[in-house]
């Protein structure tokens, strides 16, 4: 069976094309879940692309990895500030974690400069548009290859 990596995205990532395009560009959040799903086929892994607003939903996802997912690519947007239980779910999950911003965190207001998923995750990949979760999908199956 292949392995299964969760794609998750926290607040506001439903409203992607739609909301500040020049920030995070004219992709919608469904053009990113076609294009992972793409280059999941050829790494030979399947994901599971999810999205919400609500924090204890994402908690709960991750939970859910914990049972049958090899790696974890997270954009959990504004909870990436802060989300200590999101910090903690992560913390609970055993595989590799790699967090993803579209847009470069480090150039823009002083609050997004802190990271409570950065403290768990593997990797961290910003400001490089919605080619990051493509970036995150690759980096998680080479780590994933490299625990079985």
């Amino acid at each position: 069976m292949p392995k299964l990596v969760y794609i998750l995205n926290g607040p506001n990532l439903n409203l992607l094309g739609k909301r500040q395009p020049h920030i995070y560009g004219s992709e919608t959040l469904a053009d990113v879940e076609r294009d992972c799903a793409a280059l999941a086929a050829e790494l030979g892994v399947e994901t599971r692309f999810l999205q919400s607003n609500t924090e204890g939903q994402i908690i709960d996802w991750i939970h859910q990895a914990r049972d049958d997912g090899a790696g974890i690519v997270i954009n959990p947007a504004a909870y990436t500030h802060t989300s200590v239980g999101i910090l903690d779910a992560l913390n609970a999950f055993d595989g590799p974690v790699i967090e993803v911003h579209i847009s470069n965190v480090h150039k823009r207001e002083g609050f997004r400069h802190h990271s409570y998923v950065s403290l768990r995750a593997d990797g961290v990949i910003a400001g490089c548009g919605t080619e990051g979760y493509r970036l995150a999908l690759r980096r998680i199956v080479t780590l994933a290859g490299s625990e079985a």
